[in-house]
C-alpha cells in the first residue's frame, strides 16, 4: 500500500491501539506522543496523513494543522476529547478534513482514513487520469482548473486542500444556483448529510479567508441564509 500514516497523540494507550489497527491493515504509521516531535517528522517523511490529538503536551492539535497546512495539503483527522461544535469548527477552519470525537471505535478511525486517502488520491494530480482537454471556469478574475488542480485569483496562486478545491469547482460549476449544504457535503464528503453539521460551513470560512472574502460582503461565495451557497 506504501502509505505513510503520521499519529500523534499523547494518551500512549490510544496512540498505541490506532497503530495496531493501521499496521495490521497495510499501513506504514510514525507514531508520536508530542507535536514538536512530529513536526520533524512532517518535514522529513512523504505522509498520506495525519491524525492529530487536539490536547498535546507542547503545541495543541490546532497549532499543529495550522503549521502543516503551510506547507502541506495531505488530509488531516483531529481527535478531540471535548464535543463542543467549536473545537469541530476550529480544526476545520485551519484546515483539518475531519474530525472524530473521543472514545471511538478504532474501526471508525480505519475507515475515516481509507476514505479520507482515497479522495486525496482521487483528486490528487499525481494521481489523477490526464485527459486531453481540461475543464477550466474563468468568474471575475477566479480561474479554477479542474485537471491541473490549480486556483488563481486576479493572478494570485490559492493553495487549497482538495476538500477545498472541490467545494469552490463545484459552487463554481453550478454559478449562479444555489447549492444546499447537505448537497455540498454529500457530493464532496460522499457521505451522508446529518442536521447540525457544521463541516461545510467551516470550509466556507476557510476558503473565504484564503480568498480575502469580507465576511459580510463577499464577492464570490455568498451564502442564502436558510438555503445555502452561491456564487452568481
Amino acid at each position: 500500500m506504501n502509505e505513510n500514516i503520521l499519529i500523534v497523540d499523547d494518551e500512549k494507550e490510544i496512540a498505541d491501539l490506532v497503530e495496531v489497527y493501521l499496521k495490521n491493515d497495510g499501513y506504514e504509521v510514525y507514531k508520536f506522543y508530542s507535536g514538536k516531535e512530529a513536526l520533524n517528522c512532517v518535514e522529513s517523511v512523504p505522509l498520506s496523513l495525519a491524525v492529530l490529538d487536539v490536547m498535546l503536551p507542547d503545541i495543541d492539535g490546532f497549532a499543529l494543522c495550522q503549521r502543516i497546512r503551510e506547507k502541506h495539503f495531505f488530509p488531516i483527522i483531529m481527535l478531540t476529547a471535548r464535543v463542543e461544535d467549536i473545537d469541530k469548527i476550529t480544526g476545520l477552519t485551519l484546515g483539518a478534513d475531519d474530525y472524530i470525537t473521543k472514545p471511538f471505535n478504532p474501526l471508525e478511525l480505519l475507515a475515516r482514513v481509507k476514505t479520507q486517502i482515497r479522495r486525496y488520491r482521487r483528486y490528487n494530480t499525481a494521481d489523477a487520469p490526464i485527459k486531453m482537454d481540461a475543464e477550466e471556469i474563468d468568474i471575475r478574475g477566479l480561474h479554477i482548473a479542474r485537471e491541473s488542480h490549480k486556483c488563481t485569483l486576479n493572478g494570485r496562486d490559492l493553495s487549497l486542500t482538495p476538500i477545498e478545491f472541490n467545494i469552490l469547482w463545484y459552487l463554481c460549476e453550478h454559478k449562479g444556483r444555489v447549492v444546499s449544504s447537505e448537497e455540498l457535503f454529500e457530493t464532496v464528503w460522499g457521505q451522508k448529510y446529518l442536521d447540525n453539521n457544521n463541516t461545510v460551513m467551516a470550509h466556507i470560512a476557510r476558503l473565504r479567508e484564503k480568498m480575502k472574502e469580507p465576511a459580510r460582503r463577499p464577492k464570490f461565495i455568498k451564502t442564502v441564509w436558510g438555503v445555502g451557497y452561491t456564487i452568481e
